[in-house]
């Protein structure tokens, strides 16, 4: 059987009651009755001081009768409950409080020696064999003129004190009773309410694991648990949603390399069979041509986009004139522009306008979103790029006045192979990859890039870049 954590927890749990109680069996009974005895043999001891002080040493200085004597004794047997000796040297006993006429019943101890107690003052047994049960013997000299004549030593019977230590146990044992039910309590909270929902956390990891990103984990707690579960909860979505979008990703890659695949190997193979005559071979050989540059476009924006991703995108910051690289930029554009007689309207502020980037990354944002833009400009139509400052920001604006993107694709145009319906119609040579890059490299930058469009009226892209301080001063 596998141990889990709460089996686990659950012995621990009763160990730990295991243990309390022997600790209370053992250590505890122990360290009770030696203190319970310690408190008797001081109690009997002052009791025992006093006989020997008053009554035994006056008895042996003759100033009481042996009748005084017992009756003193016996008196003080009565109030303590315990048997009063007197003893001589040699181990004689001389007045016992238990017998009426200790005379009569001469008693002897054998190897009676009072150093037996060693350190203390009594000691624990039968005494020398005198008594059928164990008592707490305890001793005090009785000394006269200098010298110890003999010994008082007052006898209890050690049951009474063991009856005393066994109801102070009671009222450790129920105190410990007590304490396991209420920890028992603690127990079932700490079931339903971190046990249970580290279960079910459990399952949904393993759910998750398994490839279920659709189960959900059911946790209502604010704590950290029910944080954690919904984190869990937020990861298995993201992960979802990953994975659509990586099947959605190979499934626009396959679409985008098979079409013009298919059209190469079609012209091909028509020119081969002579389905396509020769005269016409050169006009054939130009489309197959286009299309080996659609790939080639296609699989570079991937590797492009690829590094942008995995591998983090290294920016060479210098500090270069924006205007001059959008004129730059729409310069390369002029054979396509007279083409579809597209105009460039340049609204550029300043002579200059000096910008902190990467000149090259950016030059690649502006061929990005102008070639976008004359893709959806209808002919004889404009495309105005701008730029304006406010605060140490500079904008960067391109505008066109094209078909425009549809209000509920606007948030999707910078995935990754993402294209709309009508560009589909309009671009059939677009990677859908192109806005994507831009998003990138503008992020790298720790800027911004927004799109305001109408459908049926056109779109503009705008994006901030820094300005260069030095040039600036």
């Amino acid at each position: 059987m596998r141990k889990t954590i709460y089996f686990k927890f659950i012995l621990a749990y009763l160990a730990f009651g295991l243990l309390s109680f022997l600790s209370i069996a053992i250590v505890s009974s122990k360290m009770i009755l030696d203190d319970l005895i310690k408190d008797n043999a001081n109690t009997l001891y002052k009791e025992a001081n006093l006989i020997s002080t008053r009554y035994a040493e006056s008895l042996y200085s003759e100033s009481l009768t042996t009748e005084d004597v017992a009756e003193q004794l016996e008196a003080i047997d009565t109030y303590t409950s315990s048997a009063i000796w007197i003893i001589n040297k040699n181990g004689k006993v001389m007045y016992n409080s238990r017998i009426s006429e200790p005379d009569a019943v001469p008693l002897f101890i054998k190897d009676f020696d009072p150093t037996d107690t060693g350190n203390k003052n009594y000691m624990t047994g039968n005494f020398y064999g005198c008594f059928n049960e164990e008592m707490l013997s305890v001793f005090s000299p009785i000394n006269s003129n200098f010298k110890v004549m003999g010994y008082v030593v007052i006898h209890t019977p050690m049951s009474d004190i063991i009856k005393r230590k066994d109801d102070i146990l009671s009222i450790f044992y129920i105190s410990l009773l007590i304490m396991f039910l209420l920890s028992t309590i603690i127990l079932f909270v700490f079931t339903f309410s971190v046990y249970r929902p580290i279960r079910k956390i459990s399952k949904a990891t393993k759910e998750y694991a398994a490839g279920n990103l659709d189960y959900k984990l059911e946790i209502r707690s604010s704590d950290e648990i029910g944080q954690m579960a919904d984190s869990l909860n937020y990861m298995a979505q993201r992960l979802s949603q990953t994975e659509d979008d990586q099947k959605k990703f190979i499934a626009n890659v396959s679409h985008d390399f098979r079409s013009p695949l298919t059209s190469i190997r079609g012209y091909l193979e028509a020119m081969v069979d002579g389905t396509i005559p020769a005269e016409l071979h050169e006009k054939y050989i130009n489309i197959v041509l286009n299309e080996t540059d659609r790939l080639t476009k296609l699989t570079n924006s991937l590797l492009t986009l690829n590094n942008l991703s995995t591998k983090g995108m290294l920016l060479e910051f210098t500090d270069f004139d924006i205007n001059k690289v959008i004129k730059n930029t729409a310069e390369t554009f002029e054979g396509v522009c007279k083409e579809k007689k597209i105009r460039f309207k340049l609204v550029l502020t300043g002579k200059d306008m000096y910008v902190h980037a990467d000149m090259g990354k950016i030059q690649q944002v502006l061929y990005n979103l102008i070639d976008n833009a004359i893709k959806f400009s209808n002919q004889n139509s404009s495309i105005k790029v701008e730029t304006t400052e406010k605060n140490e920001t500079v904008f960067v604006s391109v505008k066109d006045n094209g078909v425009g993107i549809p209000k509920d694709n606007i948030k999707h145009i910078f995935e990754r192979f993402y294209k709309t319906d009508s560009s589909r119609g309009k671009d059939k040579k677009g990677t859908g990859l192109g806005l994507s890059i831009v998003k990138e490299i503008i992020s790298a930058h720790n800027e911004k890039i927004n799109v305001i469009s109408t459908e049926g009226a056109g779109s503009e892209f705008i994006f901030t870049l820094p300005k260069s301080r030095e040039m600036s001063d």
